[in-house]
């Protein structure tokens, strides 16, 4: 509901001011994402212990739904902008404000630490192979590459990581407009998503939405099982994992979609239908992992994740 209704506000404001959106676009690619990524990256400490396969499972899982939008796309002969369109659409998912809420909300602050991995991965591949895509509906191999390194939300990722690694903190005069730039970046997103489903055509091209939504919010979960089984992935990385993949497109979809001039009324179409649906897929999914779930007798879900996360903590604080 907070994401149809901020939506609803820029599709209203959009009607009755018209703004420029491609500019508020730029600010959201250029300085506010960049932020965000900054301050959720930095101020996040990330389960050391599962790590390596959490990175791996979110890794495959985007590079599977690319695979698997450039098959399709190819086996339709859709054109080669429309082809870069639907990988971008399928690869990347709502895996912070949306996801890593929801982990928390449906299975406890156990998944919501895991699923922050994959928010790290999913993020990391967005503004590299995801601009890489965008920029190749329209221009060479060669261009994309040069695109990639223009995105400033890269270095930002680099910088946190490095931050992270030296276990350093970023100085309070940083920080501070960092952190107050980073924290408008998902409202801003999401009034241009309004801004843009109240320009986009009424009729949609359902053959190439419905094929969007099919993959990313029917195929991609089955898909996820069976990463999650391939990496061994248990308990609250499992759950974790699987509903983070599972999630609708990204909002930074349309965004990127705009910059790149990659069919940006297609794009918009299709991320507006697969965020309508989510719920629809979701909650039987939800319901699915929670079913799964065999908690120790006498604690619950939240309990027990909360345990595990204080014995990860006096392990690492012993070990160092």
């Amino acid at each position: 509901m907070p994401i149809f209704l901020a939506a609803g506000l820029g599709a209203i404001f959009w009607r009755v001011v018209r703004p420029d959106i491609r500019s508020l676009a730029r600010v959201t690619f250029y300085i506010l994402s960049p932020c965000l990524v900054f301050t959720s990256l930095s101020a996040n400490a990330l389960p050391v212990s599962e790590f390596r396969r959490l990175a791996g499972f979110a890794a495959a899982t985007v590079l599977v739904a690319g695979a698997l939008a450039w098959v399709a796309g190819h086996a339709l002969r859709l054109r080669r902008s429309m082809v870069a369109a639907l990988m971008l659409t399928c690869m990347f998912v709502k895996s912070g404000n949306y996801g890593l809420s929801l982990n928390l909300f449906a299975f406890s602050e156990g998944a919501m630490a895991r699923a922050v991995v994959y928010y790290v991965i999913s993020t990391l591949g967005m503004y590299s192979l995801g601009v890489f895509v965008a920029s190749s509906g329209s221009v060479g191999a060669g261009s994309a590459l040069k695109s990639v390194l223009k995105v400033p939300a890269l270095y930002a990722l680099a910088l946190a990581g490095m931050l992270r690694w030296q276990r350093w903190d970023a100085p309070e005069w940083v920080r501070g407009p960092v952190d107050l730039l980073g924290g408008t970046a998902i409202p801003v997103m999401l009034l241009i998503l309004g801004m843009q489903i109240a320009q986009a055509p009424r009729s949609l091209q359902w053959r190439w939405v419905g094929l969007a939504a099919t993959l990313r919010m029917l195929v991609m979960p089955v898909v996820a099982f069976g990463l999650a089984s391939l990496y061994h992935l248990t308990g609250p990385a499992r759950r974790a994992g699987i509903i983070e993949a599972a999630m609708p497109s990204a909002v930074i979809v349309a965004v990127l979609a705009l910059e790149y001039d990659l069919e940006p009324l297609l794009v918009t179409d299709a991320v507006v239908l697969i965020t309508l649906i989510g719920p629809f897929t979701l909650m039987p999914l939800i319901a699915l992992l929670q079913g799964l779930t065999r908690p120790q007798p006498g604690l619950s879900a939240r309990d027990r994740d909360s345990g595990i996360i204080r014995a990860q903590h006096r392990r690492y604080a012993h070990a160092a």
